[in-house]
């Protein structure tokens, strides 16, 4: 999963994308509105953290401008402005959900958490495919109930095939999702983590199929044999 934070507190931001970062996220964090809107417009995000006293442009400018653009990217408005009438205006114009500052961390990332859930359709934080069990909440992978350890990129590179299960997700998809603006993470990346994650995967009962000129998906290894 891949956020961008966008918030003017150098601390704040910092603070934010370290977080997230140890939660598991890639993250990318900027500290100007209009750097923010370009980044919105040229990468694709699972979430935007976004203040709304912004330098360049304000954010509640830049939600109007990307629900108007018919971007649907999800957006977590992060704010000292807590009046009724500042939270009902960014709901309605776009936001997924409001907090105000201050506020806990641990509050923070549930609605974090909460926001993505929605994005990919889930009604719970738990993802099932085969004997797999991947927990959004504390990012834990369990397979027959046994904790599997992954690093952090190669449980992002599952989280999003768990994410697709059923359809086939793009070398450039995993690129663009996993690759932080200051990473250097490239197609011959994604192959390594893909060869990690199968030999973790062995005995589990759940494959990862290569899709010849288009990605990869899972399967679970009892439907693809004779």
């Amino acid at each position: 999963m891949r956020i961008l934070v966008i918030e003017d507190d150098a601390t704040l931001g910092r603070a934010l994308q370290e977080y997230l970062t140890d939660q598991g996220y890639v993250v990318d964090w900027v500290d100007d509105g209009q750097r923010g809107m370009d980044m919105l417009h040229h990468h694709q995000y699972d979430l935007s953290v976004l203040d709304l006293s912004l330098p360049s442009i304000d954010g509640l400018h830049i939600l109007k401008t990307l629900r108007d653009q018919g971007n649907n990217t999800p957006v977590l408005i992060l704010t000292a402005r807590d009046g009724l009438h500042d939270r009902v205006t960014g709901l309605d114009a776009g936001a997924d959900d409001y907090l105000t500052k201050p506020f806990e961390l641990i509050e923070f990332a549930a609605r974090v958490r909460a926001v993505i859930r929605r994005r990919i359709g889930l009604t719970h934080s738990v993802i099932e495919f085969g004997g797999l069990s991947f927990d959004l909440s504390n990012r834990e992978l369990r397979v027959a109930g046994n904790r599997l350890a992954l690093s952090v990129r190669e449980l992002s590179v599952l989280e999003m095939l768990l994410n697709q299960s059923g359809k086939v997700v793009t070398k450039q998809q995993i690129v663009q999702a996993l690759s932080a603006i200051d990473a250097d993470f490239s197609e011959n990346a994604v192959e390594v983590y893909i060869y990690r994650l199968r030999k973790r995967l062995e005995g589990t009962g759940v494959l990862i199929q290569t899709i010849r000129g288009f990605g990869y998906s899972l399967d679970v290894e009892s439907q693809t044999t004779e």
